[in-house]
């Protein structure tokens, strides 16, 4: 319940005593009056902090202007920070203006972020790595790639030179396009000019070679994950990606041997999308043995283990298994989603017709 006419009551109280308002009792208050659109409130507390004994200084107008962001009160936030660039002394300062530029890219906004990219580009500050990468990713989001690249190859030729997360950007959207080999050649170029690449950037180009069943290719880079370790080592979702991308029960073990030998534990999901497989294929012991691995490893079955049986069984036609799984799920007291129930009620009815 909000109750902010209390809040200058609580105010005036802690204004006699010393050091009760701090930086973290202005952040709370930013927080709460900007979510609920009180926006000319959270910026009046940029000044009521001298009647606390706190300086208004750049690093509480970044704040605010953050907060206002954060809560998609990005025009008024940038009307802000053009009111008072020179009162915070901000008029060409990148990390300030950083922060309206990623207003609007969250907000989805390319088109005001373009805008206030152009303002950028003629203040007397340079864009850093942080303004790039912040366009190059909202540029991507909305499937602006011929843009995205024309910046991302500005920033090789002039700097400054992007960071893996920009490259992996880049590399996740050319392979969302179908544009592979592209997406390879920029791999090349990090490697080549020193920007190593992470599991991130792997799991992209897994991902869509995946998709697109080039398992010689994937293979070839899965080799390259564990050749080079650290933080290229396979991940969880890596085995994920080629868990999905297989046909038979008979390629399971394999995969499982792969992550068993480069230490990656199995969790609760990979149990559980190794289930939908078997359940998929009909294969009743790859079921059982799944099944009898989460429990003795203590990560489930839970209640999407239960759905994923009373779905795959009910798809297979198998209604009274369906039936005997829901069953011992009820008798779990287990939370089930209103689409399972629906659907064991089509069982039962089918069942007593």
């Amino acid at each position: 319940m909000h109750r902010f006419r209390d809040i200058e009551q609580v105010l005036d109280e802690m204004s006699k005593k010393e050091c009760l308002f701090d930086e973290g009792t202005y952040a709370v208050l930013l927080k709460r009056f900007s979510a609920a659109h009180k926006v000319d409130e959270a910026i009046g507390f940029l000044y009521r902090r001298r009647e606390f004994g706190l300086e208004v200084d750049l690093a509480s107008f970044r704040e605010l202007l953050m907060w206002l962001c954060r809560r998609k009160h990005v025009e008024e936030a940038e009307a802000l920070f053009y009111s008072k660039k020179f009162e915070f002394g901000v008029e060409d300062d990148i990390t300030t203006m950083n922060i309206i530029l990623n207003g609007w890219c969250v907000l989805g906004s390319v088109r005001e972020a373009k805008r206030f990219w152009k303002d950028i580009l003629a203040s007397n500050c340079r864009p850093d790595r942080f303004t790039y990468a912040t366009f190059i990713h909202a540029l991507t989001k909305k499937g602006k790639l011929g843009s995205a690249l024309k910046l991302f190859r500005a920033m090789w030729d002039k700097g400054p030179r992007p960071d893996v997360v920009t490259c992996n950007c880049i590399i996740d959207a050319l392979c969302f396009k179908k544009r592979v080999p592209e997406a390879l050649e920029v791999l090349w170029l990090m490697e080549e000019k020193g920007c190593a690449p992470n599991y991130s950037t792997y799991n992209s180009i897994i991902k869509h070679m995946c998709k697109i069943r080039r398992m010689e290719k994937v293979n070839e880079i899965m080799k390259q994950m564990e050749s080079k370790g650290g933080s290229c080592r396979p991940t969880a979702l890596t085995y994920t990606y080629l868990l999905k991308s297989l046909k038979k029960p008979e390629e399971v073990p394999e995969i499982m041997q792969i992550m068993q030998r480069n230490g990656c534990e199995m969790n609760g999901d990979l149990y559980n999308l190794v289930l939908k497989l078997y359940v998929g294929w009909d294969h009743d012991e790859g079921v059982k043995s799944t099944w009898c691995e989460m429990e003795r490893h203590g990560v489930g079955p839970d209640n999407r283990s239960y759905t994923i049986m009373i779905h795959g069984l009910y798809d297979r036609g198998r209604y009274a298994d369906a039936l005997r799984y829901y069953e011992e799920m009820f008798s779990k007291d287990m939370l089930m989603e209103a689409r399972t129930e629906i659907l064991v009620n089509a069982i039962k009815d089918k069942r007593d017709s």
